[in-house]
């Protein structure tokens, strides 16, 4: 399976378990749920919150932990990318300066 696909997959996660977060607060807090059934209420919605933890926390690290993976590729390839700058701009420099030599000697040599 793809990368972006797992990505897609995981984002499905995240929201079910923030929807299901949000729903056990509102059984709590506006549909007063324990109030009306006791502990079965407390129960419901105390469960709604577990899976809500359950979907969206561990799917939000591994999320992150390809964040930082792809970030830290990023910053290798970067670097990569600066040393080959690096090391074109040192040859072109060491041509220039064997060419400013060479023109010193012929011009030493009309003299």
């Amino acid at each position: 399976m793809s990368e972006e696909k797992i990505i897609f997959i995981l984002k499905i996660f995240i929201g079910i378990g923030l929807s299901l977060l949000l729903l056990g607060h509102y059984l709590l807090e506006y549909a007063e749920l324990p109030e009306k059934m006791g502990v079965t209420g407390i129960v419901i919605s105390a469960s709604c919150i577990a899976f809500g933890l359950v979907f969206s926390l561990p799917t939000k690290m591994y999320l992150t932990f390809l964040l930082v993976k792809r970030e830290s590729n990023n910053k290798e390839q970067r670097l990569l990318a600066e040393q080959k700058m690096l090391t074109t701009e040192k040859a072109v420099l060491k041509c220039t300066t064997n060419e400013n030599k060479v023109l010193d000697v012929e011009s030493a040599k009309e003299k």
